[in-house]
C-alpha cells in the first residue's frame, strides 16, 4: 500500500494552484480555475450531503466531456461516493445495465442520454440529473436531491458565511484500500465487468505520472502550467488518467474537446491550445503518417533527396519540424496507448526523433502497467514495468525468446470485479498476481513486446502459434489498405481488408482493379510471413470494422462468420 493518497494530492494541488487554469471547454470557453473547480466540488458536497448520499454509494455519469462532467467526477471521488463512469457512445440498453448492476443511486447525463432512458427499467435509480443545467430530470418519490437543489445556494452560503476561502479546500479522508471508482469494460450485458479499483490504484497511476522526468531537460512531463488537449473519452481509464486526473495532480490545465474530433479541428484546436503533452491512440499518428508523411517521401522532389545520405537527415528535421507544429509546436512527449501501433509508423517517427512512446495498460490497472522514457524507449515494445509499482512475469519456459501469458503485480492491480466471484477468481491468483489475457515476451530489464490477446491467438494443425496482430501490422502497410483482421475460416487464414476508398477514387482505382490490387498485396504479404502464416484468402470489407472505445476492432463480430 502507497503512503501517498490521491484526494489529499488533490487537496493540495487545489490549494497551491488555486489561480491557475484547471479545466475549460475549447468550443463552449466554459471555464474552471482550480479554485473555482473546488468551489463547484464544494457544492456539489452539499448536495450529495443533503440528498443522503453515503460514503460507497454509487454515482453514474454519462454524457459529452464538459468541465461540468470533471466536477461531478471529482466531487463524487473525493466525497468518498463511488464514481461510475459510462461511455457516452453506449447504448440506451448498456447504460440500463450499467446504472442496475452497479446499484448507483444518482445518474448524472447528458440531455441526448436522458431522452432515450426508461426510468422503469431503472428500478434502484433514486434521481437523475442533467449534466447542461443541474437540475432534476427524474426523481423518485422520497428523494430529497430536487428540494436539495432548490436550498443549495442557501445552504453553500449557511456553510461558508465568510465566503469559500483557500482554507475551505478541503476533502474527505478516503483510506487507500477504498473502492472510489467502478470502471465498467464494456457495455453489453454478457460481457461487461465492472472493475473495482481503490484509491490506491488511482494513486499509483498518479505518482508515477507527477514523477515522469524528461531525461533531456530533467524536468517533470506533467507540471504546474503544463498543457493537454483531452480528445480521447474520459470514461475511459487511459484518457480519463493521463489527460485528466494526472494534469489535476500537478496544477496543468485540461482543455475538452468533447469527443474524438476530425482531423481538421484537431489541428487548428492543437494551435490554439499548443499542448505539452499529448496522449493518443494510435490511429492519429498512424493517420497522419499515411495521409501527410507517405506522399513526401514517395512521390516529387523529396522522394529523390531521401536517397541521398546527407540530404534524407535535413529531410528528416524539415518532417518533424511540420509534424511537430501541426500539434501546436511545444509537444514534450506524444503517449500512445489503447492499441498497437503500426511497426512502420513508429519506425520512422523513431528515425525523425519524433518524442513518442507507447505505453501499455489496462482497466484493471487504472490502467498503466509499462511505460518507457522516449530517449531511452525500444522499437516494437510497450516499455518496461513500472518500477517500484508493478511486476511483470511471462508464463513460458523462456521468457526472452517464447511468447507467453503476461501475469502483473503490483499497486495499480484492481480489488476485482465487482459482484462477479467467478470471473474474479479466473484473472486473479490469490496471491495478487493479475492475467492480462495478452502473450508476449520480456527482456532481462523488463522492457514488454506484446504479441497478441490469447483468445485471438490461432493454433496450427502443425502446433505452430500464429499472432494474427503482427500479420495485420505488414499487410497494413501495402498499397491502399486501411485496416485489416486476420481470421481462420474452416482451416484456411483469411484477411479480411477494409481498403483506402477515398484514396483509391483519387487514383482512379476501383472495381476489379482494387480487387487485383488486394490480391497483389496478398502475394507480397505471404513473402513476409512464415510459411505457416500465409494467407490463403481474402475478402474486401464494405465499411470499416466496427471499434471498441478505445479504438480498436472488436474482433469478436468477425471470427467466425
Amino acid at each position: 500500500m502507497l503512503q501517498e493518497n490521491l484526494i489529499k494530492m488533490y487537496e493540495q494541488s487545489f490549494r497551491e494552484h488555486r489561480e491557475m487554469s484547471a479545466v475549460t471547454d475549447y468550443f463552449s470557453g466554459e471555464s474552471y480555475s482550480y479554485y473555482g473547480f473546488a468551489k463547484e466540488i464544494a457544492k456539489l458536497h452539499i448536495l450529495f450531503d443533503e440528498a443522503g448520499v453515503k460514503r460507497g454509494d454509487k454515482i453514474a455519469l454519462v454524457g459529452r466531456n464538459t468541465p461540468r462532467w470533471c466536477a461531478v467526477y471529482i466531487a463524487t471521488m473525493t466525497y468518498g461516493a463511488v464514481i461510475v463512469p459510462i461511455m457516452q457512445t453506449f447504448t440506451s440498453n448498456d447504460i440500463t445495465h450499467i446504472v442496475n448492476h452497479s446499484e448507483s443511486r444518482l445518474l448524472f447525463a447528458g440531455d441526448a442520454h436522458w431522452q432515450s432512458l426508461d426510468t422503469d427499467r431503472m428500478p434502484l435509480l433514486e434521481a437523475a440529473l442533467s449534466l447542461k443545467r443541474l437540475d432534476v430530470v427524474y426523481e423518485k418519490e422520497g428523494s430529497a436531491v430536487a428540494e436539495a437543489l432548490k436550498t443549495l445556494d442557501d445552504d453553500f452560503k449557511a456553510k461558508y458565511p465568510n465566503g469559500f476561502k483557500v482554507e475551505d479546500i478541503k476533502f474527505n479522508a478516503i483510506p487507500n484500500e477504498e473502492m472510489i471508482l467502478l470502471n465498467y469494460t464494456s457495455g453489453t450485458t454478457g460481457s461487461s465487468k465492472g472493475v473495482m479499483l481503490s484509491v490506491n490504484n488511482l494513486t499509483g497511476n498518479m505518482v508515477f505520472a507527477r514523477d515522469m522526468v524528461n531525461p533531456d531537460t530533467g524536468t517533470n512531463y506533467y507540471s504546474a502550467g503544463g498543457r493537454t488537449l483531452s480528445f480521447l473519452p474520459l470514461a475511459h481509464a487511459y484518457g480519463c488518467a493521463f489527460d485528466f486526473l494526472a494534469q489535476l495532480v500537478v496544477g496543468g490545465h485540461i482543455t475538452l474537446l468533447g469527443r474524438m474530433p476530425s482531423p481538421k479541428i484537431l489541428v487548428d484546436a492543437m494551435q490554439v491550445v499548443k499542448p505539452t503533452i499529448v496522449c493518443s491512440v494510435p490511429l492519429i499518428l498512424e493517420k497522419i503518417y499515411r495521409k501527410m508523411i507517405m506522399p513526401m517521401l514517395e512521390q516529387g522532389p523529396m522522394s529523390i533527396a531521401m536517397k541521398i545520405p546527407l540530404l534524407n537527415t535535413a529531410l528528416y528535421s524539415v518532417i518533424k519540424y511540420k509534424l511537430m507544429a501541426s500539434f501546436g509546436g511545444e509537444v514534450q512527449i506524444f503517449i500512445i496507448g489503447g492499441a498497437p501501433m503500426n511497426q512502420e509508423t513508429e519506425s520512422f517517427l523513431r528515425k525523425i526523433n519524433f518524442p513518442l512512446t507507447i505505453g501499455y495498460g489496462m482497466t484493471e490497472c487504472a490502467p498503466l502497467i509499462s511505460y518507457e522514457h522516449p530517449k531511452y524507449f525500444k522499437n516494437g515494445s510497450c516499455g518496461r514495468y513500472l518500477p517500484g509499482l508493478m511486476e511483470a512475469k511471462i508464463v513460458s519456459k523462456d521468457p526472452q525468446n517464447i511468447p507467453g501469458e503476461i501475469l502483473v503485480h503490483g499497486e495499480n492491480v484492481m480489488m476485482g470485479y465487482y459482484k462477479n466471484e467467478a470471473a474474479t477468481q479466473a484473472v486473479l491468483e490469490p496471491d495478487g498476481w493479475l492475467h492480462t489475457g495478452d502473450m508476449g515476451i520480456m527482456d532481462e530489464d523488463g522492457t514488454l513486446y506484446i504479441k497478441g490477446r490469447c483468445k485471438t491467438m490461432i493454433l496450427t494443425g502443425t502446433g505452430q502459434n500464429i499472432y494474427p496482430e503482427e500479420i495485420e501490422d505488414k499487410l497494413n502497410n501495402l498499397p491502399l489498405v486501411m485496416e485489416s483482421l486476420i481470421v481462420e475460416r474452416k482451416g484456411v487464414l483469411t484477411a479480411l481488408i477494409f481498403p483506402d476508398y477515398d484514396q483509391a477514387k483519387q487514383e482512379g482505382i476501383q472495381g476489379e482493379a482494387l480487387d487485383k490490387m488486394m490480391a497483389d498485396n496478398i502475394i507480397e504479404l505471404n513473402k513476409m510471413v512464415a510459411s505457416y502464416e500465409k494467407i490463403g484468402r481474402y475478402e474486401l470489407m464494405e465499411s470499416e470494422f466496427e471499434k471498441t472505445p478505445k479504438r480498436s476492432i472488436k474482433r469478436y463480430l468477425y471470427q467466425d462468420k
